[in-house]
Protein backbone atom coordinates (compact mmCIF):
# COMPACT_ATOMS: atom_id res chain seq x y z
CA UNK A 1 0.00 0.00 0.00
CA UNK A 2 2.39 2.13 1.11
CA UNK A 3 4.55 1.80 -2.48
CA UNK A 4 0.91 2.57 -4.61
CA UNK A 5 0.60 5.80 -2.44
CA UNK A 6 4.46 6.68 -2.87
CA UNK A 7 4.03 6.10 -6.72
CA UNK A 8 1.07 8.05 -6.62
CA UNK A 9 2.10 11.15 -5.37
CA UNK A 10 5.43 10.61 -8.23
CA UNK A 11 3.19 10.71 -11.00
CA UNK A 12 0.97 13.45 -9.16
CA UNK A 13 3.81 15.96 -9.00
CA UNK A 14 5.03 15.12 -12.12
CA UNK A 15 1.72 15.93 -13.48
CA UNK A 16 1.86 18.97 -11.94
CA UNK A 17 5.27 20.12 -13.96
CA UNK A 18 4.47 18.62 -16.75
CA UNK A 19 1.63 21.25 -16.98
CA UNK A 20 3.78 24.07 -16.60
CA UNK A 21 5.39 22.93 -19.37
CA UNK A 22 2.91 22.03 -21.80
CA UNK A 23 1.82 25.88 -20.82
CA UNK A 24 5.44 27.06 -21.54
CA UNK A 25 5.46 25.29 -24.47
CA UNK A 26 2.40 26.79 -25.48
CA UNK A 27 3.54 29.98 -24.97
CA UNK A 28 6.75 29.74 -27.26
CA UNK A 29 4.60 28.94 -30.08
CA UNK A 30 6.02 25.15 -30.01
CA UNK A 31 4.31 21.63 -31.08
CA UNK A 32 6.27 18.87 -29.19
CA UNK A 33 6.33 15.43 -29.70
CA UNK A 34 7.89 13.06 -27.03
CA UNK A 35 9.56 9.65 -29.28
CA UNK A 36 9.54 6.49 -27.16
CA UNK A 37 11.03 2.52 -28.16
CA UNK A 38 13.44 0.48 -26.86
CA UNK A 39 16.68 0.68 -27.48
CA UNK A 40 18.23 -0.16 -30.72
CA UNK A 41 15.14 1.04 -32.72
CA UNK A 42 16.57 3.99 -35.11
CA UNK A 43 14.84 7.19 -33.01
CA UNK A 44 17.97 9.10 -33.51
CA UNK A 45 18.73 8.28 -37.14
CA UNK A 46 14.96 8.79 -37.66
CA UNK A 47 15.50 12.75 -36.45
CA UNK A 48 18.02 13.20 -38.04
CA UNK A 49 16.17 12.18 -41.38
CA UNK A 50 13.50 14.23 -40.21
CA UNK A 51 15.74 17.03 -39.79
CA UNK A 52 17.20 16.16 -43.10
CA UNK A 53 13.98 16.37 -44.66
CA UNK A 54 11.96 19.35 -42.58
CA UNK A 55 14.75 21.74 -40.70
CA UNK A 56 14.72 24.38 -43.43
CA UNK A 57 11.06 24.68 -43.84
CA UNK A 58 10.33 24.06 -39.90
CA UNK A 59 12.10 25.67 -37.31
CA UNK A 60 12.94 22.96 -34.53
CA UNK A 61 14.74 21.80 -31.36
CA UNK A 62 15.84 18.66 -30.31
CA UNK A 63 15.86 17.60 -26.44
CA UNK A 64 17.90 14.00 -26.03
CA UNK A 65 17.78 11.80 -22.84
CA UNK A 66 20.48 8.83 -22.07
CA UNK A 67 21.54 7.24 -19.56
CA UNK A 68 25.16 8.85 -20.81
CA UNK A 69 26.83 10.91 -22.86
CA UNK A 70 26.17 13.36 -25.61
CA UNK A 71 26.63 11.57 -28.60
CA UNK A 72 23.18 11.64 -29.92
CA UNK A 73 23.15 15.29 -29.51
CA UNK A 74 26.37 15.93 -31.28
CA UNK A 75 24.61 13.75 -34.04
CA UNK A 76 21.53 15.92 -34.26
CA UNK A 77 23.42 19.15 -34.18
CA UNK A 78 25.28 18.04 -36.95
CA UNK A 79 22.01 18.35 -38.64
CA UNK A 80 22.45 21.85 -38.20
CA UNK A 81 19.36 22.19 -35.62
CA UNK A 82 19.75 23.17 -32.05
CA UNK A 83 19.97 20.26 -29.36
CA UNK A 84 20.49 19.59 -25.81
CA UNK A 85 21.19 16.69 -23.90
CA UNK A 86 19.59 15.32 -20.67
CA UNK A 87 21.93 12.93 -19.11
CA UNK A 88 19.80 10.67 -16.52
CA UNK A 89 22.54 8.69 -15.10
CA UNK A 90 20.14 5.38 -13.66
CA UNK A 91 17.00 6.97 -14.39
CA UNK A 92 15.29 4.82 -17.61
CA UNK A 93 13.13 8.03 -18.50
CA UNK A 94 12.71 11.39 -18.36
CA UNK A 95 10.62 12.55 -16.39
CA UNK A 96 8.39 16.32 -16.20
CA UNK A 97 11.61 18.10 -13.83
CA UNK A 98 14.20 17.20 -16.26
CA UNK A 99 12.57 18.54 -18.93
CA UNK A 100 11.44 21.89 -17.35
CA UNK A 101 15.29 22.84 -16.98
CA UNK A 102 15.30 23.02 -20.49
CA UNK A 103 12.31 25.76 -21.00
CA UNK A 104 14.84 28.75 -20.38
CA UNK A 105 17.08 26.71 -23.53
CA UNK A 106 14.73 27.23 -25.44
CA UNK A 107 13.58 30.92 -24.77
CA UNK A 108 16.81 31.72 -25.57
CA UNK A 109 16.63 30.24 -29.00
CA UNK A 110 14.73 31.75 -32.31
CA UNK A 111 10.98 31.33 -32.45
CA UNK A 112 10.28 27.56 -32.63
CA UNK A 113 7.52 25.96 -34.18
CA UNK A 114 8.59 22.38 -33.29
CA UNK A 115 9.84 19.92 -30.61
CA UNK A 116 10.81 16.41 -30.76
CA UNK A 117 12.31 14.77 -27.40
CA UNK A 118 13.94 11.69 -27.91
CA UNK A 119 13.15 9.70 -24.45
CA UNK A 120 15.38 7.28 -22.88
CA UNK A 121 15.53 4.12 -24.56
CA UNK A 122 12.54 2.06 -22.33
CA UNK A 123 9.05 1.11 -23.67
CA UNK A 124 8.05 0.62 -20.22
CA UNK A 125 8.35 3.44 -18.46
CA UNK A 126 8.28 6.26 -20.52
CA UNK A 127 4.52 5.74 -20.71
CA UNK A 128 3.38 6.55 -17.24
CA UNK A 129 5.34 9.97 -17.62
CA UNK A 130 4.25 12.92 -18.97
CA UNK A 131 6.72 15.73 -20.15
CA UNK A 132 4.51 18.39 -21.05
CA UNK A 133 4.14 17.21 -24.94
CA UNK A 134 1.34 17.54 -27.23
CA UNK A 135 1.79 13.74 -28.24
CA UNK A 136 3.34 10.59 -27.24
CA UNK A 137 4.82 8.51 -30.66
CA UNK A 138 6.37 5.14 -30.14
CA UNK A 139 8.58 3.97 -32.58
CA UNK A 140 9.81 -0.03 -33.24
CA UNK A 141 11.15 -1.71 -35.77
CA UNK A 142 11.16 -5.01 -37.38
CA UNK A 143 14.30 -6.08 -35.99
CA UNK A 144 11.97 -6.38 -32.66
CA UNK A 145 8.95 -8.72 -32.14
CA UNK A 146 5.78 -7.98 -33.97
CA UNK A 147 3.89 -8.87 -30.76
CA UNK A 148 5.40 -5.74 -28.83
CA UNK A 149 2.53 -3.93 -28.77
CA UNK A 150 0.98 -6.85 -26.96
CA UNK A 151 3.87 -6.75 -24.62
CA UNK A 152 4.10 -3.62 -23.84
CA UNK A 153 0.62 -2.10 -24.35
CA UNK A 154 0.51 0.88 -22.17
CA UNK A 155 2.77 2.89 -24.55
CA UNK A 156 1.40 1.73 -27.47
CA UNK A 157 -2.36 2.80 -25.64
CA UNK A 158 -0.43 6.07 -24.65
CA UNK A 159 0.77 7.51 -28.06
CA UNK A 160 -1.00 8.96 -30.53
CA UNK A 161 1.41 7.99 -33.73
CA UNK A 162 3.51 4.36 -34.15
CA UNK A 163 6.65 4.38 -36.62
CA UNK A 164 7.08 0.85 -37.64
CA UNK A 165 10.95 1.72 -38.67
CA UNK A 166 13.31 -0.22 -40.98
CA UNK A 167 11.52 -2.11 -42.83
CA UNK A 168 14.21 -1.70 -45.27
CA UNK A 169 15.55 -5.39 -43.11
CA UNK A 170 12.10 -6.94 -43.41
CA UNK A 171 12.86 -9.79 -45.84
CA UNK A 172 16.22 -10.88 -43.09
CA UNK A 173 13.55 -11.32 -40.59
CA UNK A 174 10.70 -13.10 -39.54
CA UNK A 175 8.40 -9.83 -38.66
CA UNK A 176 5.25 -9.20 -39.89
CA UNK A 177 4.56 -5.81 -40.25
CA UNK A 178 0.57 -6.42 -41.08
CA UNK A 179 0.62 -8.79 -37.73
CA UNK A 180 2.10 -6.02 -35.90
CA UNK A 181 -0.21 -3.11 -37.46
CA UNK A 182 -3.08 -5.05 -36.17
CA UNK A 183 -1.24 -5.84 -32.97
CA UNK A 184 -0.87 -1.85 -31.97
CA UNK A 185 -4.59 -1.37 -33.67
CA UNK A 186 -6.09 -3.78 -31.39
CA UNK A 187 -4.41 -2.19 -27.88
CA UNK A 188 -5.11 1.88 -29.87
CA UNK A 189 -7.73 1.83 -32.73
CA UNK A 190 -6.80 5.67 -33.22
CA UNK A 191 -3.24 5.01 -33.66
CA UNK A 192 -1.48 6.87 -36.62
CA UNK A 193 0.53 4.55 -38.02
CA UNK A 194 3.99 5.33 -40.44
CA UNK A 195 6.04 2.48 -42.10
CA UNK A 196 9.69 4.28 -42.46
CA UNK A 197 13.22 3.04 -43.73
CA UNK A 198 15.73 5.48 -42.97
CA UNK A 199 17.86 4.31 -45.11
CA UNK A 200 15.74 4.44 -48.10
CA UNK A 201 14.17 7.03 -47.53
CA UNK A 202 10.47 4.81 -47.99
CA UNK A 203 7.74 6.68 -45.95
CA UNK A 204 9.46 9.41 -44.21
CA UNK A 205 7.67 11.53 -46.69
CA UNK A 206 4.74 10.74 -45.05
CA UNK A 207 5.93 11.22 -41.67
CA UNK A 208 7.19 14.54 -42.39
CA UNK A 209 4.25 15.62 -43.71
CA UNK A 210 2.67 14.49 -40.63
CA UNK A 211 4.77 16.26 -38.21
CA UNK A 212 4.27 19.81 -40.23
CA UNK A 213 0.88 19.22 -40.18
CA UNK A 214 0.76 19.29 -36.53
CA UNK A 215 2.38 22.65 -36.71
CA UNK A 216 0.03 23.97 -38.93
CA UNK A 217 2.66 24.10 -42.38
CA UNK A 218 0.26 21.53 -43.98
Amino acid sequence: MHEILVGAKILKKNDEIAAANREAFSGLGLFSINLISSPGSGKTTLIERTVERIGKACRLAVIEGDLQTELDKERVERCGVPATQITTGRSCHLDAHMVSHTIEWLRGLKPLELLIIENVGNMVCPAEYDLGEDMKVAVMSVTEGDDKPLKYPAIFHASSALVINKTDLTPYTDFNIERARENALAVNPALKIFETSCTTGEGLGDWCDFLTGQTGRA
